[in-house]
């Protein structure tokens, strides 16, 4: 296999891992989205030290790696708990997609963050994704869904900014690991007191089906981490939205889930709109090379 399929492969995988871990996430019940979230992320922290542990990376931030570090935290931690409560209130695929619209916010703090210039394709595409969000979300004032798929699409917002950040410190050599030990030391630390006092008694089968998502999201922060280590974002990140069919089948499977029509509508809208920004990019490279060819 050449690098590029292997970071498509790992990519696909970390989408799975990611849909099992909605997928865990419901399954552990009508739990808080705090305790849910803090059991995630305890997970992935221990996993982050033990790999700090081995690789003992040398660690030297300057001062505005801190504050994107933090920043970063504080984006993901709300990005993970809006994303929990759409996931317990919304059908499985609605609150995955609604994730996902994460890349577009991407591009819009880029500009706003790391200054970053952005063309008429690719306003093009995250208006286009906008509709598409929409769709899904379904404004009407009288849906009983409008308010948690607001928070899932906030979570996006959330998850957007969030990544912004992780390439901000990323062009300034931080490590993974450590963004990742961090984030997760970061949001146990902020969610643990309030979890002491509305903390919910867990069965065994909601405990370890929390543990089960906590592993499942770590197997996916791992895939995607690995993804662009064999391949860069432009030419596999649109792989990554194949999380929103196997949530759907994994909804429908295990919940009896059915997107209605318009949520269909707004997967089409959003997916294509994807492969289209996929395509466009792997043009706009291939242009660039025959230039420096030449």
């Amino acid at each position: 296999m050449s690098n590029h399929q292997k970071g498509i492969l790992c990519i696909i995988l970390s989408s799975l891992s990611f849909a099992l871990m909605n997928l865990f996430v419901r399954l552990s019940g009508d739990l808080p989205s705090l305790q849910k979230s803090f059991f995630r992320n305890l997970i992935a922290m221990i996993f982050a030290f033990f790999i700090l542990l081995k690789e003992k990376p040398n660690v030297s931030l300057d001062k505005d790696s801190k504050r994107f570090l933090l920043y970063r935290s504080i984006f993901g931690t709300i990005g993970i708990i809006s994303n929990f409560y759409a996931v317990d209130h919304l059908v499985l695929s609605d609150a995955s997609l609604l994730n996902k619209m994460s890349p577009f916010f991407a591009v819009l703090f880029a500009i706003l963050i790391l200054k970053e210039r952005i063309n008429l394709f690719q306003f093009s595409s995250i208006i286009a994704a906008f509709i598409g969000a929409l769709f899904v979300i379904k404004p009407t004032g009288i849906n009983m869904d409008f308010y948690p798929a607001l928070i899932g699409l906030i979570g996006g917002i959330c998850a957007g900014a969030a990544y912004t950040y992780v390439r901000a410190m990323g062009q300034r050599g931080v490590q993974g690991a450590f963004i990742v030990f961090f984030f997760s030391a970061f949001s146990c630390l902020v969610t643990l007191p309030l979890l002491l006092f509305h903390f919910h008694p867990m069965s065994f089968q909601q405990t370890a089906t929390l543990l089960l998502a906590g592993l499942a999201a770590t197997g996916g922060q791992f895939g995607i981490t690995a993804a662009y280590c064999y391949a860069p974002a432009r030419e596999i990140s649109v792989f990554d939205y194949s999380q929103i069919p196997f949530s759907a089948l994994l909804g429908f499977f295990v919940f009896g889930q059915v997107p209605d029509g318009f949520s269909w509508l707004g997967y089409i809208i959003i997916c294509s709109t994807a492969v289209a920004m996929f395509f466009y990019a792997n043009g706009h490279l291939h242009k660039e090379k025959e230039s420096l060819a030449k």
